[in-house]
């Protein structure tokens, strides 16, 4: 099982809860945006959304069953989530820009979130930070399956960068015992500033091409 941080366990409930709502926000409001699914959908989509980075973690880590079929929140807030997103969807669908900011928010929330439970699972510093950093993209790799869509971590702007940035930084502040709320707030808002700056800029990691086809090919020529 996870053990608790000196810090306790009350900064992480709160930013797991907090990357759990935006999460779910984001996966809902995704889901609307490239499906027309009826409410229990957007709803499944929301809880998969806000859920799925933290399962995957949790599992990794071996704490069984995952803190969220342990801890009633966590499925009230990703399904409080999915409601709010559909029943607010004409107001939520005005500002598309803002579901890219939700999704940026849950990455750097979980990065944070992930890295903290690894470290607490007494993994290393560099294990620490790839559980941050696949908790992070988790939720929305799944949220991009179930949609039909290659999942951003794999094809577009800077995504699991950022989700590294800041597990990085929170798991040092860790290793080195001077990990707070103040640099919780500093390590996601790393990972929120570098995924934005991303969005924004469109900077991209080098991606592969195919190959070009030889004109050959559509000349029936042996």
């Amino acid at each position: 099982m996870v053990t608790t941080l000196d810090t306790g366990p009350t900064l992480q409930i709160v930013l797991e809860l907090a990357g759990t709502f935006v999460f779910g926000l984001n996966g809902a409001l995704t889901a609307m945006e490239a499906e027309n699914l009826d409410i229990v959908g957007v709803v499944v989509l929301a809880v998969i959304t806000a859920l799925g980075g933290g399962i995957i973690r949790d599992v990794l880590i071996g704490s069984l069953p995952p803190a969220a079929f342990l801890d009633w929140r966590y499925l009230v807030v990703g399904t409080g989530a999915g409601f709010v997103a559909f029943w607010a969807r004409h107001l939520w669908m005005r500002f598309q820009r803002f579901i890219t900011v939700l999704d940026a928010a849950g990455l750097a929330l979980f990065c944070v979130t992930g890295t903290a439970a690894a470290f607490a699972a007494h993994l290393g510093l560099f294990q620490s930070v790839v559980l941050g950093t696949i908790t992070g993209v988790g939720g929305g790799t799944v949220r991009d399956v179930f949609i039909k869509k290659v999942p951003t971590v794999l094809s577009s702007d800077l995504y699991a960068v950022p989700a590294a940035c800041g597990a990085v930084i929170t798991a040092l502040s860790l290793n080195y015992h001077f990990y707070n709320g103040a640099m919780a707030i500093v390590a996601a808002s790393v990972c929120f500033l570098i995924r934005m700056a991303g969005v924004r800029y469109n900077l991209n990691l080098p991606v592969s091409h195919p190959h070009p086809q030889d004109p050959k090919d559509n000349k029936g020529e042996p």
